[in-house]
């Protein structure tokens, strides 16, 4: 299916911002974190079984009753198999959500956390649509596979096209293909950098860094000194293992050094001196203000060395604010999130991450898993997740609530970021094979190799996916 068809993402530029600037006074796939992996057929563990990351704290909140209850009962004693978040808040959030949902509708559901990254989780989908499993009711769907996958996928316009109408349009146009209504927006979110503001004071440092020579200095000036107490302390995480989130890091390094898309307008321009400048920089990071074992890092790797009082800066996804500031977490209160930096005379740039869910054409249980995707897409259900583990809500009404304004402070600086696209629509169902390509080519970068030499060969496979 080719996603030329759907909406271009770079269209939620301006209407994203202004959404998030709304209410505010002043761009994740990929976010979900590890979990070890669960193959399709296997036993899988009911929600109360999904165990609690280590140092994350269960979801102490009461999760939302299902709005249409009443209805959805009419399914009662359907048993549904849910692919979900993997570990983390984002987990903790589907379990309890999901112990909800059982509760109110008497539907029986099945937590199957989802692979350990956005490409793993990929190819086990690809699988089961290619052996038209039944393993799969409800699934996570990143932000660039609709188009994709939409073959695959329950149209569900008939059921859900009005509470569809409540969501951002662009993210509804995105999950649009051939007219029909594939996956409902479910929450959308951007890259970030998340600093120590008690070490930023301690060190002498008024804000945070704007550009990556603020950066690179502030970072090696307060690991050095922390260093005489926690040797294993480092200046600045991120997610530099090849796959997916690499991608997206990669995507604003390059941005912010103004290198712009690796496609734009159809044409492959990742071989240019900004892309170059920004991949010789992040190479100079490893071994230095980053570990060595950085190009091993993912979400969860990031967040625990940071959140563990061990790292001054990250680059994560907003996920990570709600974890970080958990009653145990020995940095809450200690840290913000805010604009990533860019070079002079450029801007900021975050990636445009955020899930979906889907349902599959496979399923036994369509009418029931639709019941499940309804509550945990709804008003209700956003806000909650907005307010428990700051996941950002894709409804402008939730989105401009006070109680969530109040939970997404970092959401006043998103004016500052430059919302880059991952280039799906260019590449529609080869989306996966570009992405390999770019995201080995940058691991190559990281572990030695000269950029110049690993951006023409990148323009080469990019070619051969476009074609």
């Amino acid at each position: 299916m080719d996603l030329t068809r759907q909406h271009d993402l770079r269209a939620w530029r301006p209407a994203a911002l202004l959404l998030f600037v709304v209410g505010l006074g002043a761009c994740r796939g990929d976010k979900s974190p590890p979990a070890g992996e669960s193959r399709p057929g296997a036993a899988a563990p009911t929600a109360a079984a999904v165990a609690e990351a280590p140092g994350d704290e269960s979801i102490k909140a009461q999760p939302p009753a299902v709005p249409n209850a009443a209805e959805a009962k009419k399914y009662a004693g359907s048993k549904l198999k849910y692919y979900s978040e993997p570990l983390g808040v984002g987990a903790e959030l589907d379990k309890v959500m999901v112990q909800q949902f059982q509760k109110d509708t008497g539907i029986e559901v099945t937590i199957i956390p989802r692979p350990k990254d956005a490409t793993e989780t990929y190819a086990v989908y690809q699988r089961l649509f290619q052996a038209q499993s039944g393993d799969v009711d409800v699934m996570m769907m990143d932000v660039i596979w609709p188009g994709a996958f939409a073959q695959n996928l329950v149209d569900l316009n008939e059921k859900l096209g009005d509470a569809a109408r409540q969501h951002i349009e662009s993210i509804v146009q995105n999950n649009t293909v051939d007219g029909k209504l594939v996956a409902m927006p479910w929450f959308t979110d951007f890259g970030l950098l998340y600093y120590r503001t008690d070490l930023l004071e301690k060190y002498g440092y008024a804000k945070a860094p704007e550009t990556w020579d603020e950066l690179e200095q502030m970072a090696k000036k307060i690991q050095d000194g922390e260093r005489a107490q926690n040797p294993n302390f480092l200046g600045f995480v991120w997610q530099g293992k090849a796959y997916e989130g690499l991608t997206c890091n990669a995507l604003e390094w390059i941005a912010s050094h103004g290198g712009g898309a690796i496609i734009e307008g159809g044409k492959i321009t990742v071989n240019n001196p900004g892309a170059e400048k920004a991949l010789a920089r992040a190479k100079g990071w490893v071994g230095s203000i980053s570990s060595a074992g950085v190009t091993s890092y993912e979400e969860e790797d990031a967040r625990n060395t940071f959140q563990g009082g061990n790292a001054a800066f990250m680059r994560n996804w907003p996920y990570a604010y709600a974890a970080g500031n958990a009653e145990k977490s020995p940095i809450k209160g200690k840290f913000a999130a805010g604009p990533l930096p860019h070079e002079p005379g450029q801007k900021s740039a975050g990636t445009i991450g955020g899930w979906q869910l889907a349902v599959s054409k496979f399923s036994t249980k369509k009418d029931a898993a639709i019941e499940l995707v309804r509550y945990l897409t709804s008003p209700e259900a956003q806000k909650f997740r907005a307010t428990a583990g700051s996941f950002i809500p894709t409804i402008p009404a939730v989105q401009q609530d006070p109680d969530v304004v109040k939970s997404l402070p970092f959401l006043a600086n998103a004016k500052d970021i430059a919302l880059v696209p991952r280039p799906s629509n260019s590449t529609g169902a080869r989306y996966n094979e570009a992405s390999i390509a770019f995201f080995q080519g940058v691991s190559q970068v990281l572990q030695g190799k000269q950029p110049k030499e690993v951006l023409g060969q990148v323009e080469q496979r990019l070619t051969r996916a476009l074609r």
